[in-house]
This record gives C-alpha cells, sequence and structure tokens, in this order.
C-alpha cells in the first residue's frame, strides 16, 4: 500500500460523491431541475467537497507525522544499551535501521539482532499505517457523502456552498505562497547576520578579494578567509551585460519582425522554432559554450594576436544570450501584437511609413512591455549557474575585461554548499549573504520594471 494509491481511492470516492450529489437533487425535485437553487452539478460538487476535504486534512496530517510517530515507537522497542545512546548516533541508528527495512546498504558491517529486529518492527510499522490510513480516509469520505447527501434540498444553497469552499481554498494557497516568500526572506536574513557577526558588512560588501578558503582547524594556514563580494558582482554584471547585448536587439528585432513583417505561415513556423531555445537543458548550453564556443573564441584571439582565456566571460555571455533570446522575443513578440490595429490604421493614414509607424507608434505603445521582457531577461541571466560554471571557470577575478575568467554570485552559492566546512563556519554562511545581495538585486529591478511600466503605460479604447 502507499500513498499514491490511498490518493486515487480517494479521488474515485470524491468523484461518486459528485455523482451521488448530482442525481439525488434531481431526485429530490422528481426530475425538475428548474426547482432546484443551483444548477444539479452544484450539488454534486457539494459532496465531492464533503468526501474529499476531511480526507485530504488527515493525508496531509498523517504525512506530517507519520515518520516522527513510528521512530518514537521503534526506539520505545529498543534494548537499553541501544535506546540510549547520545542524539548523533541515534540518528545514524535510525537511518540504519530505515535503510535495513528498505533492503538498502547500511554504514554498519555486521547488523546486530536487535537492529534486524528493529528493522522489521518499522517496516511493520510502515505497513500498517498505510493500511490504517486507508481505512480512516475511506470511513471519512462516506460519512461526509452520508452526511452531504442527507442535506440536499430543493432550497439548500449548493452554489454558494461550493463557490466559498473554492474561494477558502484560493485564500489558503495565496496564503501559503506569501508565507513561503516570508520564509525565504527570513531566513536569508537570519543566516546573513550570523555571517555578519564573523565578518564585517564593510569588509563582505566593499570588498575587493574573494578567497573564503578558511581552515578547519586553528593552526592551520589561512585560518581566515577573504569575504570580499565586489568580484562576484562585477563577474556577475559583466556576463549579464554580455548576454543581453546579445539577447536585446536579436530578441527584439527578431520579436518586431514575427509581429509586423512576416506572413501568418512564417511566424507560426519561426516563433516555435525560436522558442526551442528556451526548453534546452542549461547543461547543455554549458557544454556547448565549453566545448565550441571558448575554444572557437580562443583560437580566433591567437589568430589576431588577442589572449583569450580557454574560460572566459565573454564566452559564457554570448551562450547565455543566445539562451535568453526566447525570454525577450516570445514577450516582446506579445506585448507588439497586443498594440490595438487602430493605432496603425491611424499612423497610415497620416502617412507613415510602416517603418516610422513601428518606430514613433507601435514601439512606443508597447515600451512598457518590452521593458518588463528585458528585465526579466536580466534576472535569467543573473540566476544563470550551469554556463557559468563551464564557460567562465570559478576565479572570481576583480576585472572588466570579457577575455579573462570570471565568476559570478550564484556559481559561488554553489560552491561554498558543498564543500565539507561545517555549516555554522564563515565559509558556509556566506552564501546566504551572497543570496541576501541577489534577492536585493533581484527586487531592485523589480522595482525599476514596475515604475518604468507605471510611467510610460497609457490606456487605450
Amino acid at each position: 500500500m502507499s500513498f499514491p494509491v490511498i490518493l486515487g481511492v480517494l479521488v474515485l470516492l470524491t468523484i461518486l460523491g459528485f455523482f451521488v450529489g448530482r442525481s439525488r437533487a434531481m431526485g429530490v425535485v422528481g426530475g425538475q431541475a428548474n426547482q432546484l437553487h443551483s444548477r444539479p452539478h452544484y450539488y454534486g460538487h457539494f459532496i465531492g467537497a464533503w468526501c474529499a476535504i476531511p480526507g485530504v486534512l488527515l493525508f496531509l496530517a498523517w504525512v506530517a507525522l507519520e515518520t516522527s510517530v513510528i521512530e518514537s515507537m521503534v526506539i520505545a522497542s529498543l534494548p537499553p544499551n541501544l535506546a540510549n545512546l547520545p542524539q548523533a548516533e541515534m540518528n545514524l541508528l535510525i537511518n540504519d535501521i530505515v535503510n535495513l527495512s528498505r533492503g538498502d546498504v547500511t554504514s554498519r558491517a555486521v547488523v546486530e539482532t536487535d537492529v534486524r529486529a528493529a528493522a522489521d518492527f518499522y517496516a511493520q510499522l510502515k505497513s500498517s499505517s498505510k493500511t490504517l490510513l486507508l481505512a480512516i480516509t475511506v470511513v471519512l469520505a462516506l460519512a461526509g457523502m452520508l452526511f452531504a447527501r442527507a442535506r440536499i434540498a430543493p432550497d439548500l444553497r449548493a452554489r454558494n456552498r461550493v463557490e466559498r469552499v473554492v474561494m477558502i481554498i484560493m485564500i489558503i494557497c495565496s496564503t501559503i505562497a506569501v508565507l513561503t516568500t516570508i520564509g525565504i526572506v527570513l531566513s536569508l536574513v537570519f543566516e546573513s547576520l550570523r555571517f555578519f557577526q564573523k565578518v564585517a558588512p564593510t569588509d563582505f560588501i566593499f570588498g575587493l578579494e574573494w578567497s573564503p578558503q578558511t581552515a578547519l582547524r586553528a593552526d592551520q594556514v589561512g585560518a581566515t578567509g577573504l569575504f570580499g563580494a565586489i568580484p562576484l558582482l562585477a563577474g556577475t554584471m559583466l556576463i549579464s551585460f554580455i548576454a543581453m547585448c546579445v539577447a536585446a536587439p536579436v530578441g527584439l528585432m527578431a520579436a518586431i519582425y514575427m509581429s509586423e513583417y512576416a506572413p501568418a505561415k512564417v511566424r507560426g513556423a519561426v516563433k516555435p522554432a525560436l522558442e526551442v531555445l528556451a526548453g534546452i537543458p542549461t547543461v547543455v548550453y554549458g557544454f556547448f559554450a565549453a566545448l565550441t564556443v571558448a575554444p572557437f573564441f580562443r583560437d580566433t584571439g591567437i589568430e589576431l594576436g588577442l589572449v583569450i582565456s580557454s574560460e572566459s566571460a565573454l564566452a559564457a555571455g554570448m551562450v547565455m544570450g543566445i539562451m535568453i533570446i526566447p525570454f525577450v522575443s516570445s514577450l516582446s513578440d506579445d506585448v507588439i501584437s497586443a498594440v490595438p490595429q487602430s493605432l496603425r490604421e491611424g499612423a497610415y493614414g497620416l502617412g507613415a511609413t510602416k517603418s516610422e509607424t513601428i518606430k514613433q507608434v507601435i514601439l512606443p505603445a508597447a515600451l512598457p512591455g518590452i521593458v518588463g521582457s528585458l528585465l526579466l531577461a536580466v534576472s535569467r541571466a543573473i540566476g544563470e549557474t550551469m554556463i557559468v560554471v563551464m564557460a567562465a571557470g570559478l576565479a572570481a577575478n576583480l576585472t572588466a575585461n570579457p577575455f579573462e575568467a570570471v565568476t559570478t554570485v550564484t556559481v559561488q552559492i554553489v560552491t561554498l554548499l558543498v564543500g565539507d566546512q561545517e555549516f555554522d563556519s564563515a565559509k558556509t554562511l556566506a552564501a546566504f549573504a551572497l543570496g541576501l545581495i541577489l534577492f536585493c538585486v533581484t527586487l531592485v529591478l523589480n522595482i525599476i520594471a514596475l515604475s518604468i511600466v507605471n510611467k510610460y503605460r497609457e490606456q487605450y479604447d
């Protein structure tokens, strides 16, 4: 018995409740639907909600509490020599018991009899838990079905009840989204404060050197690292600038062509083909940049007498620009196409040519949407990781030369969180401080976009 099976049974009972409710509603009025307060399917949704909601709430609570309850029962069944272990050893023991119950590899060369018995007990509790959950879910769904069926009457305001339930669900979903955002921000802020207790904020924000390799022991060389974020921000801005120099003109010109010049058949073929670029995994772009673009730039630089590193900001920025072209072209095309046709016809009536109409009428009218697409592309470029890792390297160089290797904020966040440093060290906590900076940069971009949209927005009849 698995959770998907239980959910499947709940879905089937909900569907059954829908048909029961609809038939019951028609039955109480002798098939005269006009005598009902609401349409018959609302009565079906009413009973379906009474079947589904109690079962879903039980399922969520069960999933949240099942593991901790079962582990507590397993620990209580252990002999005293195992039940009184320190917390760290107990966590390792529980992990071995869980792995052993699943048939996976454990950390023990020899599995004791007590541990094997605990694993069997754990597996038995898991199986019994799923069976019990299924039984209670079925009972709750059937009870809700019978309760709601007994309340169906011609004057029952089923539509109002169903719409109220839908509204409550939407409020819960929106609340979850808001609370998730608040939780992310608070986690960044609290962990960043811990980092700033170890490293001065001025050294982090205005420091010109980035070398976060702190020592694991006090007697090692390099016990304190350098946490200046300026090289990372400079590398991020450099690569994003190169990417936008590629994506902005190409994407915008492609959008103008598809919206204003291309025939319908050509537009129907070109736009989906261009948007395929957005579906290619970024690691593929990274391979393309590392194996094709970067060697091409290096060899071309040798022929021209230029020194271009095999890992350069130019290679990463060019490939990243190709990747985000669909973001600019697709959104800009939709915005340009949404400009009212009456504006075009008015410009033509005044004697303007097609190019003059595009430059002086259509583009100004579509400016807020175009700016939004460009800022979305900038945010996408700032948050990219794989292309930078594979094509630009990990060197935190403070330079404006696109021919040299640089790194970005996102790359360093990944690098800091995959090392062997303890979680409360300055090296690991620096990832949260970098994440906070990235969040602030994205927030500023969004504020700028909103201000531009509000300033240049025009209303059309």
